[in-house]
């Protein structure tokens, strides 16, 4: 299968260290600023992982040692100094990292990213590992770490829906497809909450099989709901490859991204998505399902 969306292209790696030897990495459009550490205003009451907040262009952001935030060691109080803080925007939250040391940024075809090793277990911070002049490199799961330090609370946020409207969303094959085990929580849990029946897969290549199997079988996927950044075929590439086959192309396509930027909303439509969502709020992803299944319904009935 070849894609042809271009879409990680301007999308790179950070490298970075949390230890001597671990390279870890995170997607550059995360990224907003990297600083040098500077000191610190300790929060009341606040995760043991967070050291302080400090002021950076004018906004307030609390700063956290990611090596505690995973298990590692805490960075010592006297090795501050010769850290480097990467401040990111992630989940519609501006959030500074405290880390070792800033590798270097690096172009990356996200295709060669692979899944953690599954005997890792369910809460491993990495979403995935790639190799980079011959050295393992972890992507870390910034959406699962942010969500063990700053808990989400589940479907608080829920619409009240008409019987009717209800009734819609129960009639729609609907396939979620996201890598961060976190998201697949989230927006299986307000579905669940709605009372929806839905199919869940963690990789784009995966869930584009799975389109093509259920239309063979006439039980084709009605609305997609599926995450940007993925290892792999990510959201762009597999929303281009679903219009590009046609007996999929006409599902309602809804990506999502915890990137807080217009370029990634922009270039979701432009790819031939129908809606974009930065993530994760459950009021407007139940209301973008609902627009899908009533353009569904208008077309069936055309």
């Amino acid at each position: 299968m070849k894609t042809k969306s271009g879409a990680n292209q301007s999308q790179g790696l950070l490298l970075f260290h949390l230890t001597q030897l671990q390279s870890f990495a995170i997607g550059t459009l995360k990224v907003q600023e990297i600083v040098p550490y500077t000191k610190l205003t300790s929060i009341p009451n606040s995760h043991s992982s967070v050291l302080g907040a400090a002021n950076f262009r004018g906004k307030t952001i609390a700063v956290i040692d990611m090596a505690k935030a995973i298990g590692y060691p805490a960075i010592a109080k006297e090795e501050r100094q010769n850290c480097v803080i990467i401040i990111t925007d992630c989940s519609r939250q501006l959030v500074g990292f405290l880390v070792r040391s800033i590798d270097k940024i690096i172009e990356c075809d996200w295709k060669k990213i692979a899944p953690p090793n599954k005997s890792l277990g369910k809460h491993t911070y990495v979403t995935g590992v790639t190799k980079v002049a011959d050295k393992l490199v972890q992507l870390m799961d910034v959406e699962l770490l942010l969500d063990q330090i700053y808990p989400h609370k589940d479907n608080e946020d829920l619409p009240s829906l008409s019987p009717k409207e209800q009734a819609l969303l129960k009639a729609q094959n609907i396939l979620v497809v996201d890598d961060s085990s976190v998201a697949r929580r989230q927006l299986a849990s307000a579905l669940d909450e709605m009372g929806v029946h839905y199919f869940v897969n963690e990789n784009g290549h995966d869930a584009f099989e799975q389109m093509k199997a259920r239309a063979d079988k006439g039980e084709p996927i009605d609305i997609l709901v599926s995450d940007i950044e993925m290892p792999g075929l990510d959201g762009y590439e597999l929303a281009f490859e679903v219009r590009s086959e046609p007996k999929i192309a006409d599902s309602y396509i809804i990506l999502h991204t915890s990137l807080s930027s217009e370029i990634s909303v922009d270039r979701a439509h432009q790819i031939g998505a129908d809606e974009a969502l930065t993530k994760f709020d459950a009021d407007e992803l139940i209301h973008a399902i609902l627009r899908g299944a009533e353009k569904n319904q208008a077309r069936k009935q055309l």
